[in-house]
């Protein structure tokens, strides 16, 4: 069943680009306020002395702190790269994370230095390249120059990288808390840290629906199904079964949103998702 809850998890994620596309909201609002809804939804089970109990008290509080900024910075750079290249573009680049992930753990948890992961990120890179379709010295002219596309690239790369790094601090802080109290402390965080950049009346945009239905779906129902799903299923087939999110996204960017994929995007891509599914395979060994 843990498998199932990841699964749910991540289809509802795969539908976030075209929700992006059609709300038509600054970045900041469309992160806000589906998080304020999904902190008042998990208010109400805070009620209960049961779920009370499981928060933490004291220093034992803290490493939760660490799941806000860290997703802030993932979900912000992700959104981003939704508005501003192809789903397909911001999808692909996102995936990077699990090479990341080796290449981070090699500083972060001192593992050693393996050829399998010299090789996924070697194809990575490459991947990445032939997906973009320009050299490197021309992508950097065109995000110098302001091209949206580009920087919408670019962001999609970062949104990998904080990913990678979120996926890590999930490995030690998943095992020992209630994902309901991980949720709900993740999107507070996220809540406070954002409520400089907003205006509240941005609400009541047209964009209204896109608010509900992400505050719902996206921020309580697939969180907290992702969170309970990695109570019993390991951050490397978690990742796997994350292979599945690209391909729902694309296929929704495409019959909802009439986007061509390009046969570069697709090698390029398909080489991104291979240099990292070789890579969690090897850890799951």
């Amino acid at each position: 069943m843990s498998y199932v809850y990841i699964l749910t998890a991540i289809v509802l994620w795969s539908s976030l680009g075209v929700v992006i596309r059609f709300a038509g909201m600054p970045v900041p609002h469309l992160i806000f306020f589906p998080n304020v809804i999904s902190l008042g939804l998990m208010a109400f089970f805070f009620f209960r002395k049961k779920y009370r109990e499981e928060i933490p008290a004291g220093r034992a509080l803290l490493p939760l702190f660490l799941l806000g900024p860290l997703s802030l910075a993932n979900t912000f750079s992700f959104f981003y790269a939704y508005q501003n290249t192809s789903i397909a573009n911001a999808v692909l680049t996102h995936y990077t994370a699990p090479v990341m992930v080796a290449f981070l753990a090699l500083f972060l948890l001192k593992e050693r230095v393996t050829v399998r992961v010299a090789l996924s990120v070697a194809v990575a890179t490459a991947g990445l390249w032939i997906m973009l379709g320009v050299s490197p010295s021309h992508f950097w002219e065109l995000l110098r120059t302001g091209d949206r596309n580009t920087a919408g690239i670019l962001s999609g790369i970062l949104s990998g990288f904080f990913y990678a790094l979120l996926i890590i601090t999930l490995r030690t802080l998943a095992p020992r808390f209630n994902p309901l109290v991980m949720t709900f402390f993740q999107n507070s965080i996220i809540a406070l840290l954002l409520l400089p950049w907003v205006e509240i009346r941005g609400i009541f945009s047209p964009g209204l629906w896109a608010v509900i239905v992400m505050g719902i779906a996206h921020s309580t129902i697939a969180p907290f199904l992702y969170f309970k799903g990695m109570q019993r299923v390991s951050a490397n087939h978690a990742a796997i079964l994350g292979y599945i999110e690209p391909v729902c996204a694309i296929i929704l960017g495409a019959a909802f949103l009439g986007e061509e994929v390009q046969h570069r995007v697709v090698a390029g891509g398909f080489m991104i998702l291979f240099s990292g599914y070789i890579t969690i395979r090897a850890a799951v060994r």
